[in-house]
């Protein structure tokens, strides 16, 4: 065999007999389903035929008494054969009406061979019926044994007590042993159905943290860019008239950051196409490293930002002190803070972001000076700075998706007003060591 080719192990496919012996099952089950009179017709006729066939004189051969009038015969043999037609809806009755039939073909000593046929219901009630019921259909057996041991008493037992003591006791347990078959095949149904939801939700659940996800990053890179191009507009504009080459460096930066945002976005984006190229999965993402552009952006956009870090981030040989999922979170955290100021924070505001990382992971801490306060209950919210800033910390996803990214890594973020004075606004991060990280 060619080292190419799949192994395939004999059971992967079933044989071609196999399948059609499947199919035809299956719809013949089906069948019954749709039409289970039908069914039951068929195979009472088939039984009353062969009975009568046995009555028309064959009965002879095993019989104990050959001279039984024809007529008798005639209606034992109806009575062991007809009540197959309700063997699934009344087994009990059925069952009943047949040893009833049983009984008076032993004391006749005709012995019919149709009085096999009672084992076919009994069968259907170790199938369907529950388990205790098989003693009330224990029980009908006697009746008929009892009067061939008082009427024929030295033939009777090796020819009729034997065999249907052990024809009961063998259909008995091949009715259990489909009927536990029928249940473990319900129960795997069952199970694979259940698997099947379980994988339909996990993949809603899926898609819906993915979407959530994009919505969270987009919101960050397109709020916190067009937040930046407004101030550079803004400066720009103002500029103009008094310098133009302000205005230039205005018009410059706005160029820059809008290919940044859509350098990001189409990252973002390529991740989300079916032929993405392998370069799209393994773009880095934003880290600390990347606070001091993000901070310099900020500041060509008109807010005054102060700095500081304090920790190392690259400790030399051994690992970094916070993990690239950690350090994105820092970065989207300080970006959206940064973004809330400019856009709320009034034109005299300044900002201050302080970085703190070592051992017990990394605690961020950003500050503004904007105009105004905000109420006691406000950490939920970045009302107080007008009317315009709380009614977008309350319908935005800003202040929502620090908290979600926070929450990914079991960290802790505070967001409210500052006491006055000074005033302002405070956004504080604290994101533990990852205590996988060797």
């Amino acid at each position: 065999m060619h080292e190419d080719e799949p192994v395939t192990t004999p059971h992967a496919r079933p044989h071609p007999l196999t399948r059609h012996l499947q199919r035809s099952t299956q719809r013949v089950r089906a069948f019954d389903r749709r039409h289970p009179l039908v069914w039951d017709t068929l195979v009472t006729a088939f039984f009353v035929i062969a009975a009568l066939t046995d009555g028309a004189g064959g009965w002879r051969s095993t019989a104990a008494n050959p001279d039984v009038a024809q007529g008798p015969i005639v209606v034992m043999s109806l009575g062991l054969s007809v009540p197959l037609l309700w063997r699934r809806r009344h087994p009990l009755y059925a069952l009943a009406v047949m040893t009833a039939t049983t009984t008076a073909s032993n004391w006749t000593g005709a012995w019919l061979q149709a009085a096999l046929i009672q084992f076919i219901v009994v069968f259907t009630v170790a199938l369907r019926l529950p388990l205790r019921t098989l003693g009330a259909a224990a029980a009908m057996t006697v009746p008929p044994m009892a009067v061939c041991a008082f009427t024929y008493p030295r033939d009777s037992w090796d020819q009729l007590i034997v065999p249907q003591i052990w024809s009961f006791l063998v259909v008995t347990l091949a009715g259990i042993a489909v009927r536990s078959r029928q249940d473990h095949t319900r129960a795997l149904v069952e199970r694979a159905h259940r698997l099947e939801v379980e994988r339909d939700q996990q993949a809603q659940l899926a898609a819906a943290a993915e979407r959530t996800r994009i919505a969270r990053e987009m919101h960050d890179i397109i709020g916190h860019n067009l937040s930046v191009i407004t101030g550079l507009a803004d400066g720009g504009s103002y500029a103009a008239a008094k310098s133009p080459e302000r205005a230039a460096q205005a018009l410059d930066a706005i160029g820059t950051t809008s290919r940044q945002a859509l350098a990001e976005l189409r990252r973002l984006l390529d991740v989300l196409r079916d032929d993405a190229p392998e370069a799209a999965h393994l773009a880095p993402q934003p880290a600390l490293t990347d606070l001091a552009h993000l901070i310099d952006g900020v500041r060509a956009a008109g807010l005054p930002v102060h700095s500081t870090v304090n920790g190392d981030l690259d400790p030399g040989p051994d690992p970094a002190p916070v993990t690239a999922g950690r350090q994105l979170t820092v970065y989207r955290v300080v970006q959206e803070a940064l973004t809330n100021t400019l856009k709320h924070g009034g034109p005299d505001a300044t900002a201050t972001v302080d970085v703190s990382y070592g051992d017990g992971g990394v605690t961020v801490e950003v500050t503004d000076t904007g105009t105004g306060g905000g109420a006691p209950d406000s950490r939920t919210s970045r009302g107080g700075r007008g009317g315009r800033r709380g009614r977008r910390e309350h319908t935005g996803r800003g202040l929502t998706g620090m908290r979600e990214r926070t929450a990914l890594y079991g960290g802790t973020l505070d967001a409210g007003p500052r006491p006055e004075p000074p005033g302002g606004w405070r956004v504080r991060l604290h994101l533990p060591k990852d205590t996988e990280t060797p």
